[in-house]
């Protein structure tokens, strides 16, 4: 580096030949190098610094709006969304209260359908016992009648003679013919 430098400076102490030379001081040449390539390309190229600035700010103004439009339709899917929630818990909550109701009017419905059940139950159970009781009631009597008319056929028959049992058995007759008349 101190052999590049050393020649820069060794040129430097070159004596000028006419009008024409070399500026062999090297910050001060690039200095101006720099100044003369930063004034042209401010000059040429600021219209394209200035378009690719304003193409690249409209694009991240493109991407703004998109991402706000993105959001608003966002936030709108968000409040569809809490406003059907809203309505579907209120419906769940029709559900189950109207659940709960249903359940305790079938469980009512029940309650009384079955003791109307056991009611019915009670009142054949009654009428039954009635029935077997009015039954056994009139086959007893009937069986006492039998004994009762055997019996009495039987004194009948030792006491009365022939003659005396044919008498009974026309009056007995008559007695049923007249019953007959005025019955009909």
């Amino acid at each position: 580096m101190k052999n590049l430098t050393d020649s820069f400076v060794y040129l430097g102490h070159l004596p000028s030949a006419g009008s024409f030379g070399f500026n062999t001081d090297i910050l001060a040449t690039n200095l101006i190098n720099l100044s003369v390539v930063f004034g042209v390309l401010i000059f040429f190229g600021k219209g394209v610094l200035n378009d690719l600035l304003d193409k690249r700010k409209q694009r991240i103004l493109n991407t703004i709006q998109n991402s706000e439009e993105l959001r608003e339709g966002a936030i709108q899917q968000l409040e569809n969304a809490r406003t059907r929630l809203r309505k579907v818990e209120t419906e769940a909550e029709q559900f189950r209260v109207n659940g709960y109701s249903e359940i305790e009017r079938e469980k009512l419905n029940l309650i009384n359908a079955t003791y109307r059940t056991l009611k019915q139950l009670e009142n054949y159970k009654n009428e039954t016992i009635i029935f077997e009781q009015q039954r056994t009631i009139n086959q007893v009597r009937e069986r006492v009648f039998q004994q009762a008319l055997q019996g009495a056929i039987g004194t009948l028959n030792s006491c009365l003679s022939n003659e005396l049992h044919l008498r009974t058995i026309n009056a007995n007759i008559g007695m049923f013919g007249t019953m007959k008349e005025i019955t009909d």
